[in-house]
């Protein structure tokens, strides 16, 4: 699952930084104002003032927005387990974990802790940034028609039920094949 959640994650990162990058600067002007703005949970409201790209800024909100979406990618990939996806299935999936992300970011934690986009763009696209995080969350498995993540199948193409002692090995063996590539 951890393999699962670190794609579904990584391909969620990608969607959410680009449509919060293409909203910031239709919002402001700059690409990188609304990923800095996700930095204020460390520097405080002034990161949400920020415009030009820095490690310190932008390069803090894309650790953390990565950081949150494999976390929200590990209820997606738990919310499936050992059952196969269709494409709808991904998506809606997608959609109740997105939904779900939007609750606790905007009406759980402290301010301190919302995601910071609200901080640089107008409502509208935060709807944007939470569809995105819904599609990049589904993504892998609209497109592959992914296999349930407590199935394996054998070099021959026969399915068994996996143990954890081989799901860890299956996570690990994805990752560094990922690593390689």
């Amino acid at each position: 699952m951890l393999g699962r959640a670190l794609v579904s994650g990584t391909l969620a990162a990608a969607a959410v930084t680009a449509v919060a990058a293409l909203a910031s600067r239709r919002a402001t002007g700059s690409h990188a104002s609304a990923l800095n703005a996700v930095s204020h949970f460390l520097w405080g409201e002034g990161a949400a003032r920020r415009n030009a790209v820095s490690a310190k800024y932008t390069g803090v909100g894309l650790v953390a927005n990565y950081g949150a979406s494999v976390f929200w990618a590990a209820f997606y990939e738990l919310l499936g387990r050992g059952r196969r996806r269709s494409p709808a299935r991904a998506l809606r999936d997608g959609a109740l974990v997105s939904a779900a992300a939007y609750v606790v970011d905007y009406h759980v934690v402290p301010k301190r802790l919302t995601p910071g986009f609200e901080l640089r763009l107008p409502d509208r696209a935060l709807a944007g940034i939470y569809a995105a995080l819904a599609f990049g969350l589904a993504l892998r498995d609209a497109v592959s028609g992914s296999q349930p993540s407590g199935v394996q199948t054998s070099s021959r193409g026969l399915r068994s039920a996996s143990t954890p002692r081989n799901r860890v090995t299956s996570a690990a063996t994805s990752i560094s094949t990922a690593a390689k590539t």
